[in-house]
């Protein structure tokens, strides 16, 4: 059995224009409607969806190799890195700082071009302390391949399957050279497409210790963010792929295990691609609520307190409000809140629920 690395063409990947030109052309139309609905917003509000598609793409790459991250922590470390407020950050974590620097690196800086240099920032970022787990590993360079050959394996101690074997170490650094000098290079293909053949290209060099899928993901956002010609990001293709994991891991061994033809490979990554843009209404829904919410609003005249905490109760972080939590969160007085609230209800901004006494509570008033 040969691997694709082992291919007398590798890496000069080809495929089916005609199988591809199509499901291309989709995912082209899917992307520039949704670009062109996010550019009908203010800039704040397209922050704001940038933020919530980034904290996903945060979470959801890192549940795809295991690791928890706290949500709090993710959102908080990527609002103080956009230089945005929000009253209710937190700190974070080295390793949550550590990923979302990466990811921010990746779309933020997407027109920069890449360096072993940079990709060395990446993964130092990913392990802070120098180990993964209970493990120390090779941080910040290429992996030595000290205890054997990179495997890529599961199942139970004595009953491994392999799924893959990474190209020796010794040639990790060529290798790397090669794929650097393509992905700078300003060649006529499809930026997507692009992403497509980055993603499966560096996942088969496998070129670190560890953290190779996250570091494969970021470059995918990079291109993808190219592509888009928008540093701000409005779907997730992390969140998706996290969905649709079972089948990312056979397609990427039926790849790494096939011909230089990497047609299915572009295929399942266009649908994957389609699913993640379509999916990111859910996301969104959030964001275009509260930009229908302020038009409506347009001419209601509200103080500071007042417009914070609307705006809490759109973004979701306080569904129902209280007299007390009012007071609490705009640090005034349990009156003044009072005040305030009963305001806006003869506005018919808020509401108050069924529910009375101690348990009263305010909602908007849909």
């Amino acid at each position: 059995m040969f691997y694709l690395y082992q291919r007398e063409e590798w890496p000069n990947f080809n495929w089916r224009d005609d199988k591809i030109i199509n499901p291309l052309a989709e995912v082209r139309n899917l992307q520039g409607r949704i670009l062109g609905r996010m550019e009908s917003l203010g800039f704040e509000l397209r922050q704001e969806a940038t933020l919530e598609t980034t904290i996903l793409d945060v979470l959801k790459s890192s549940e795809i190799e295991g690791e928890i991250l706290n949500q709090a922590q993710v959102r908080s470390s990527i609002v103080r890195r956009l230089g945005m407020e929000w009253a209710g950050a937190i700190p974070s974590d080295r390793d949550v700082d550590g990923i979302v620097e990466m990811m921010l690196d990746a779309t933020q800086n997407c027109y920069d071009p890449i360096s072993a240099e940079r990709l060395f920032d990446w993964h130092a970022s990913l392990f802070p302390t120098g180990r993964s787990g209970m493990y120390k590993i090779r941080v910040a360079d290429w992996r030595l391949d000290e205890a054997g050959p990179m495997l890529v394996v599961s199942g139970t101690l004595g009953k491994e399957k392999v799924h893959f074997q990474a190209p020796d170490a010794a040639v990790v650094p060529y290798e790397m050279d090669r794929f650097i000098e393509w992905f700078n290079s300003r060649i006529e293909l499809d930026g997507i497409l692009k992403a497509a053949v980055a993603h499966l290209w560096f996942i088969t060099i496998h070129p670190f210790a560890d953290g190779n899928g996250r570091i494969a993901r970021a470059l995918t956002d990079m291109l993808l963010a190219r592509a888009d010609n928008s540093k701000q990001r409005f779907y997730s293709m992390s969140s998706q792929i996290h969905k649709e994991r079972t089948q990312y891991y056979e397609i990427l061994e039926r790849s790494q295990k096939g011909q230089i033809d990497i047609t299915h490979w572009l295929l399942w990554f266009l649908n994957c691609l389609k699913n993640a843009i379509l999916s990111s209404d859910s996301v969104l829904d959030k964001v275009w609520f509260k930009a229908d919410f302020w038009k409506k609003h347009n001419g209601v005249m509200m103080n500071e307190r007042q417009h914070q905490m609307i705006n809490k109760i759109l973004d979701h972080f306080e569904r129902k409000l209280t007299s007390d939590k009012w007071a609490k969160l705009c640090k005034c007085s349990k009156d003044t809140a009072i005040r305030d609230i009963n305001d806006l209800i003869e506005k018919k901004i808020i509401c108050k629920e069924d529910a009375g006494g101690r348990s009263t509570h305010y909602v908007l008033n849909n």
